[in-house]
This record gives structure tokens, sequence and C-alpha cells, in this order.
């Protein structure tokens, strides 16, 4: 597995936390915060799965 799809998980995990904390909180900024952060561990995800196809496809 990808470092990337691990750390894009972390990032997409805890920019859920901040997105709900601010939510709460009436916080847009914190919202805002987490927002892009979940966004920003869905593309690092992406990138790791797709890391993980080509190194796969070298494998065989």
């Amino acid at each position: 597995m990808s470092t990337n799809r691990v750390e894009g998980a972390v990032d997409k995990g805890l920019g859920a936390v901040k997105e709900a904390a601010g939510k709460a909180t009436g916080n847009e900024r914190l919202q805002a915060e987490g927002a892009a952060q979940k966004a920003k561990g869905d593309i690092q995800n992406k990138v790791g799965k797709a890391q993980d196809k080509i190194g796969d496809a070298i494998k065989h």
C-alpha cells in the first residue's frame, strides 16, 4: 500500500473532524479548513491508488 493512500486517509479523517467541529461551533474558518483537508486527502488517496496499480502492473 502506497504511503500516499495512508496519508490521504489520515488527512481525510482529520479534515472531517475539523469540518464537524467548525460546524458545531459556528467557526466557518475551521469548517473550510476541514473541507479543504478532506479534499486534499481524497486526491492523495487517489494518487496512492494509481501508484499501487502501476506497481502491481510492473510486478506482473
